[in-house]
C-alpha cells in the first residue's frame, strides 16, 4: 500500500480542487490519501464525492498552533468536523487569516512591494488565505522566483520583515480538542528548520505525554540525519511515525506520494480514531 497522509487543496493553499486532488492521488498510484487543508474541512464533501474506486480518503485538517512563541502545525485525522469546541477553535484561527494577510500586505507595501489585497484574494479564490497566497503574489510580481524563496527572513518566514502573527492554538489544547472530537494528532514536519524556528525536541516528549499520537518524520524538509534522529525520539516516547508529501499542487515542488506512511502505522491511526472513518472510493475510476 502507498499512503500519503498530508495534502492540500484549493480549500486552503493548494492548487488542485478537492476533486482533482483525489483523482490525481489515484493517478499517482496511491492507495490512501489524507486531505489536510489548513484549519478547515470545507473540501471534505467535494473530495468524498469524487474519490475514485481503488483509493481511500482520510479526512483531516492541519491546525495552526503556537508553543512558546514558535509556530507549529498539528495534523488532525478522522475527527468529527461538527464537534462544537474544535469547530469554534478552527473558526477563530480562520477568521484571523484575512486581517493578518492584509497587515502583511501593508508591511510589504512599506518595503516597496506593490502587492494588493485584490491580487492575493484572486490567488486565494475560495481557499483560506495564507502566506503561500501572498508568496504567489510575490512570484507574480517578480520579487522572488518561487514560492519557497518568499519564505525567508527577508520576506515571509516567521519573524521576517513582512511577517505578522495570527491567532494560533496552543498545541496541548489542540491535542485535547482533537481527542474530544474522536481524532488522532500528528505533529507535522517538527524539524523543518528552513521554515523558521522549530520547537525544541524536549517539547515533543511533553506533547507525547499529553496524548500526541505521532510525528511526521519522512518529509521533504527533513534530511536523512534528521529523520533518523526523529525516529529515535519517537521510539523513546512511544509516538507513531508518518511520512507524507505535503502536496500543494503546482504551488510547491513536492509530488504526491513523494514520502509515504507504513501501512501498519496507518492501521493504528484508523484504530485509534472514533470521530470519522476512512472513505473508500466509489466516485469514479482510476485515471
Amino acid at each position: 500500500m502507498r499512503i500519503d497522509l498530508h495534502t492540500h487543496s484549493t480549500a486552503s493553499d493548494g492548487t488542485d480542487t478537492p476533486a482533482e486532488l483525489v483523482r490525481n492521488a489515484a493517478a499517482a498510484g496511491l492507495d490512501v490519501v489524507a486531505l489536510t487543508d489548513h484549519d478547515t474541512t470545507r473540501g471534505h464533501a467535494e473530495a468524498i464525492a469524487a474519490v475514485p474506486e481503488g483509493l481511500t480518503l482520510v479526512t483531516g485538517a492541519e491546525l495552526s498552533c503556537r508553543l512558546d512563541g514558535v509556530s507549529m502545525h498539528m495534523l488532525a485525522y478522522l475527527f468529527d468536523p461538527a464537534e462544537p469546541d474544535l469547530l469554534a477553535e478552527r473558526e477563530l484561527v480562520r477568521d484571523d487569516r484575512v486581517p493578518r494577510a492584509k497587515a502583511m500586505i501593508a508591511r510589504l507595501n512599506g518595503l516597496g512591494v506593490p502587492v494588493t489585497w485584490e491580487q492575493v484574494a484572486r490567488i486565494a479564490g475560495d481557499g483560506s488565505v495564507g502566506r503561500p497566497h501572498i508568496a504567489s503574489a510575490l512570484v507574480e510580481l517578480g520579487v522572488v522566483p518561487t514560492v519557497s524563496d518568499a519564505f525567508t527572513p527577508e520576506w515571509l518566514s516567521d519573524g521576517a520583515r513582512a511577517y505578522v502573527e495570527k491567532h494560533e492554538t496552543d498545541p496541548f489544547d489542540a491535542i485535547r480538542l482533537v481527542k474530544a472530537a474522536g481524532g488522532v494528532t500528528v505533529f507535522a514536519h517538527p524539524a523543518a528548520a528552513k521554515r523558521g524556528s522549530t520547537v525544541p525536541e524536549s517539547a515533543i516528549a511533553e506533547l507525547a505525554a499529553a496524548g500526541l499520537d505521532g510525528i511526521e518524520v519522512d518529509h521533504m524538509d527533513h534530511d536523512p540525519a534528521t529523520r533518523d534522529r526523529l525516529r529515535g525520539l519517537a521510539a523513546d516516547v512511544g509516538l507513531l511515525t508518518t511520512g507524507s508529501s505535503d502536496y500543494h499542487g503546482s504551488r510547491k515542488t513536492c509530488v504526491l506520494g513523494e514520502y509515504t506512511t507504513d501501512p501498519e502505522i496507518y492501521g493504528e491511526i484508523t484504530r485509534r480514531a472514533t470521530g470519522a472513518f476512512p472513505v473508500p472510493g466509489a466516485g469514479g475510476h482510476r485515471a
